[in-house]
């Protein structure tokens, strides 16, 4: 079965550092583009961060503004999402995504060649 199990969301206080997990399974994700999407209550999902299928290529929102790194572990099969000095404008769901094409645009968003998502981990960021 092909999947994406996103995990390491919670509740965290402003300044705070979660560390995002998704862990692929039935397919080889270094063969892919990986990234993440969020969405807060009442607004659209957005890119964040994606990289590229071989590393080559990492790209962020505007909003990350350093804040966010993002990584790979392809022999683990697992992209790591590093969100640092959080912000209470950061509250959203987090949606991991591959796509076959291995392609990232401006943005941080992954291309939308052939998309696989995940089912999303939430994330907090209150006092």
């Amino acid at each position: 079965q092909l999947q994406l199990v996103e995990s390491g969301g919670g509740l965290v206080q402003p300044g705070g550092s979660l560390r995002l997990s998704c862990a692929a399974s039935g397919f080889t994700l270094a063969d892919y583009a990986i990234g993440w999407f969020r969405q807060a209550p009442g607004k659209e999902r957005e890119g964040v961060s994606c990289i590229s299928s071989r590393g080559g290529t990492t790209k962020y929102a505007d909003f990350v503004e350093g804040r966010f790194t993002l990584s790979r572990d392809n022999a683990k099969n697992t992209a790591f999402l590093q969100m640092n000095s959080l912000k209470p404008e950061d509250t959203a769901i987090y949606y991991c995504v591959t796509d076959l094409s291995g392609a990232c645009l401006e943005g941080g968003v992954v291309a939308a060649t052939a998309r696989r998502w995940g089912q999303g981990t939430q994330v907090t960021v209150a006092s």
